[in-house]
């Protein structure tokens, strides 16, 4: 030190009583050649200071920062189904497994355990609930609830969207196929398509046309050239183009012209897009299957152009109302 004892303590006449104390404690370190221990939980802060951490909008920053709440039923992974693990969305630590989420009905995502070691409980500042935060950050997450009955463990963990991360398991994907039909509104051939294993998708969309990325007002014109069709993604392995080409002709009527049921225009004609040579010979086989048996096919069989997906609001028509489909009625033909 390049001062002495008696100048320190002259210096602190004027100075508060805790930073004399603090003083007196430095001067003896310094004699004893140790620094004084500096207190566990300041030890945590400055670790959660020093931490990076991602950067949040101010939705983020409201519920995990300032321990607010989403609004229920809103948050992207309260129904999410799939199989990886939640992380905390400020500092990307594992919090959860899919395994462990349950549908509560709450309009939260649920879960009735955590990571070992990965979430702190928090009793809450009115003394009735227990927060829940991240254990490397304190970020917010939600609040825990026990002995509710919802499922074995007896613990619900009600967490926020917002607090959340989604790393999906890293599985590695089947080789999947496309297949392409148009047989009157997309809505029906969708809603049935959708049905069959080993399909993993059905979009509805227009192709067949030459504008590109039309509108449903421009395709319903009929100017467009497009027809309303859907695009299957399959797996091979668990169903064959056949399967579905088959069941294709079975929920449409192959014989009207331009139109389908109520539906009249081009945009509702009958049509195979094929992807390749495979396809095409199975599409033309069937037809001719229904010729030899008295069916006046109108279906044409053309090579598979650009696919343009349909707004938001066509996709799952009926599984999002509830209907079902008024002009596509399976009636078995092979």
């Amino acid at each position: 030190m390049s001062f002495t004892f008696d100048n320190a303590l002259q210096n602190t006449r004027s100075t508060p009583l805790p930073m004399v104390m603090f003083l007196v404690m430095l001067l003896l370190a310094s004699c004893s050649g140790s620094a004084p221990p500096v207190p566990e939980v300041h030890l945590q802060e400055q670790k959660e200071k020093n931490m990076p951490y991602n950067k949040l909008t101010p939705e983020e920053e409201r519920v995990i920062v300032h321990k607010g709440t989403e609004a229920p039923f809103s948050g992207e992974y309260y129904q999410n189904r799939e199989t990886g693990t939640y992380q905390c969305r400020r500092c990307d630590a594992p919090l959860f497994r899919s395994s462990d989420k349950f549908e509560s009905g709450t309009g939260w995502p649920s879960f009735d355990d955590a990571l070992p070691g990965a979430v702190k409980e928090v009793r809450d500042a009115d003394g009735r609930r227990t927060e829940i935060v991240c254990a490397n950050c304190g970020a917010h997450l939600g609040h825990v609830f026990f002995n509710e009955g919802m499922t074995a463990k007896n613990v619900r963990h009600c967490v926020n969207s917002v607090s959340l991360n989604f790393q999906p398991e890293a599985l590695k994907p089947p080789a999947t196929r496309t297949a392409v039909f148009a047989g009157g509104c997309f809505w029906g051939v969708e809603y049935h398509l959708s049905k069959v294993k080993g399909v993993l998708s059905v979009k509805s969309g227009y192709t067949g046309g030459e504008q590109a990325n039309p509108s449903y007002k421009q395709v319903c014109s009929g100017r467009t050239g497009h027809a309303e069709a859907v695009e299957v993604e399959y797996d091979p392995s668990q169903v064959s183009y056949e399967t579905l080409a088959k069941l294709f002709f079975e929920i449409h009527d192959p014989s009207q012209v331009n139109r389908q049921g109520p539906d009249v225009g081009t945009q509702y004609r009958s049509a195979v897009f094929y992807a390749d040579e495979e396809q095409r010979r199975v599409a033309e086989k069937l037809i001719a299957e229904l010729k030899a048996k008295g069916y006046r096919v109108a279906t044409t069989v053309e090579k598979a152009g650009k696919f343009w997906q349909a707004e938001d609001y066509h996709q799952n028509y009926y599984e999002k109302t509830g209907h079902q489909p008024y002009c596509h009625i399976y009636t078995k033909r092979f």
